[in-house]
């Protein structure tokens, strides 16, 4: 005779409906972590270490900590990156980070400085460390095939007491002006937000035969001017900006914002000459190695 199931779960009541079987061997599990292995994904994952350290965030948003948890490439992913409408509208790379990305977040939220580090470890996820690139020597002109190693970046080195964790606003006084900056590190929506205010301004720009960029990005990066958020008096605070306050500015921005250093040592085989922190060029075989 074949063993009654409902045998296992003794009851005053008599055998057990499949329904309350069930609900008892799910209750039960909860100890043993076999929900997890029901439900959690087959595809491994990997933590990434952002170069914001999460600093840049608000207390309790899920990269308050400094990390984001990110999954490996499968076919699924390949199908966004073989996408020519998404490639079309210029948006293949950031559904291909969404759809690897497993942290709970809104992707507008994303700081910049920590998406160029999710781009290049969604890199090594997919197709490993190594990333071959052809390169012109600066040199003697000859091109040579160069093997980086995309492991070997570190994040840039910056003075950290700048900042305090949670705080997602820094400060700066203009040197010339003397004006207090409130400033802020971009997201992926403001970046968005940029692009669609430089597209407009550009068509304006063919009349003028200026481009407005560098005062759209900075509009951006202030969100105060002596503590006043009047975004009328930011435009008008960049607009007549002293060009010495403006460079100041920018190279503060440069100074301390986060990033991952992506520059290598080049070496060219054919004349030897050697160039430390050239930049990686991303070419069309960063993620579509062999084409």
């Amino acid at each position: 005779m074949s063993k009654v199931v409902n045998d296992d779960y003794p009851t005053t009541k008599g055998q057990l409906s499949d329904e309350e079987i069930k609900a008892k061997f799910l209750a039960e599990s909860v100890n043993t972590g076999a929900i997890e292995s029901f439900t959690k994904s087959d595809t491994p994952t990997e933590i990434i270490e952002l170069p914001s350290r999460g600093y840049f965030y608000p207390e309790g948003h899920p990269l308050s900590s400094g990390k984001i948890e990110m999954k490996y490439m499968t076919a699924k992913e390949e199908d966004i990156l073989s996408s020519q409408n998404l490639i079309k509208q210029g948006v293949v790379l950031d559904k291909l980070l969404q759809s690897l990305i497993v942290t709970k977040i809104n992707y507008n939220d994303l700081l910049t400085v920590d998406k160029n580090a999710i781009f290049i470890a969604a890199r090594i996820l997919a197709y490993g460390k190594d990333y071959e690139v052809e390169i012109t020597c600066p040199s003697c002109g000859e091109k040579s095939t160069q093997v980086i190693d995309l492991q070997e970046f570190e994040d840039k080195d910056i003075n950290w007491d700048k900042f305090t964790p949670g705080q997602t606003t820094h400060k700066f006084t203009l040197p010339i002006s003397k004006k207090e900056l409130t400033l802020k590190f971009l997201t992926h929506g403001d970046e968005k937000n940029i692009e669609e205010a430089t597209k407009q301004a550009k068509k304006l720009s063919k009349l003028t035969g200026v481009d407005p960029e560098l005062t759209t990005r900075l509009k951006h990066v202030i969100v105060a001017v002596d503590g006043q958020e009047d975004k009328g008096l930011i435009s008008k605070a960049v607009d007549s900006m002293l060009s010495r306050d403006s460079l100041e500015l920018r190279k503060y921005l440069k100074e301390v914002t986060p990033d991952i250093d992506t520059t290598f040592t080049f070496t060219c085989p054919s004349c030897e000459y050697e160039q430390e922190k050239m930049a990686m060029p991303i070419g069309v075989g960063f993620f579509w190695p062999g084409v």
